[in-house]
């Protein structure tokens, strides 16, 4: 399987006549994109090894919970084809590549024309709500309590079961935390304003962005963990949720109501008023990452700083 990693790359194999030769040697080519990664296409059989050139194998990924994905190098890959084992490409013949230039095609990009641009959509794509700021008190109930490292294909399942509604986040923020709590996403529709606790490593591996943007979707107005994944990090902060660190998850159970005091980057503070205690919570948020939030996200603070 052969995966052109753009469609340029896909247009230089076939200006300089690798693509026949791909295609002639038995090589299935894949259009452009991350599907195999993620299971549109090429899924793994029970209990089958693969060896991939993508960057995630945890369980699950690439679409068959049953299946095995080692992660190698274009190398081993292209070695391993040739043998059909597992196999050292030092060992086989050596060839030198001629050195050439990438090529550049911008031809499908339309440059806007005016300040306003009308966008015509299917009815299976969906517009953004807009971002709007954040109020001084966020007052919001607990809908789900989660163990550690929860990656972002725990948050939202990867594959053909919502690869069709990435452009309809209502339809596909449905499908949020499907395997791990099936009645979560009915807990979070019966609230306009809602929080997430998890323990450490919340929001580990794919950067994807619509593990984020379907909790914006769900109204998820603050998330509580011991630590958070980086990349998923910045995706909570620029669709407006607050990224909060909390040690003792004793102090919070599901259905909680919480009190976030969210007016000044130095007295961030939380109430569990179901409790009547107040959270031990801290946070690592930047004087820019606290302005963003309050603005509701990263688009409305890019149009405000414009203006």
């Amino acid at each position: 399987m052969v995966v052109p990693g753009s469609r340029q790359v896909l247009q230089k194999l076939q200006k300089d006549g690798s693509l026949e030769i791909l295609i002639k040697a038995g090589c299935r080519i894949q259009e452009p994109g991350c599907g195999p990664c993620i299971g549109m296409g090429f899924v793994p059989g029970d209990g089958h090894l693969s060896l991939r050139t993508v960057n995630r194998n945890w369980e699950g990924r690439g679409g068959n919970k049953l299946g095995k994905i080692a992660l190698c190098s274009t190398e081993i890959a292209v070695a391993s084809a040739l043998t059909g084992v597992i196999s050292d490409p030092r060992n086989l013949k050596k060839i030198k590549l001629k050195p050439d230039t990438l090529l550049i095609d911008d031809s499908l990009i339309i440059r806007p024309k005016g300040k306003k641009q009308n966008i015509i959509r299917g009815n299976n794509i969906v517009a953004l709500k807009p971002q709007t700021p954040l109020p001084k008190t966020i007052e919001a109930k607990v809908i789900i309590k989660l163990d550690k490292n929860i990656s972002t294909d725990d948050i939202l399942p990867a594959g053909p079961l919502t690869q069709h509604l990435r452009s309809n986040l209502p339809a596909i923020s449905k499908f949020t935390f499907f395997y791990k709590d099936p009645e979560f996403i009915n807990r979070a529709l019966k609230s306009n304003s809602n929080i997430i606790v998890a323990d450490e490593n919340y929001g580990q591996g794919s950067s994807r962005e619509h593990a984020a943007l379907v909790l914006k979707e769900l109204n998820i107005k603050a998330v509580f963990s011991k630590s958070f994944a980086r990349i998923h990090r910045a995706n909570l902060i620029n669709n407006g949720i607050v990224p909060l660190l909390i040690n003792d998850l004793k102090q919070i159970d599901l259905e909680d109501n919480i009190s976030i005091e969210f007016n000044d980057i130095n007295k961030i503070s939380a109430k569990n008023t179901t409790k009547n205690i107040k959270l031990n919570i801290t946070h690592d948020l930047t004087k820019r990452e606290f302005d963003i939030i309050k603005n509701g996200g990263i688009l409305a603070y890019t149009r405000i700083s414009d203006i």
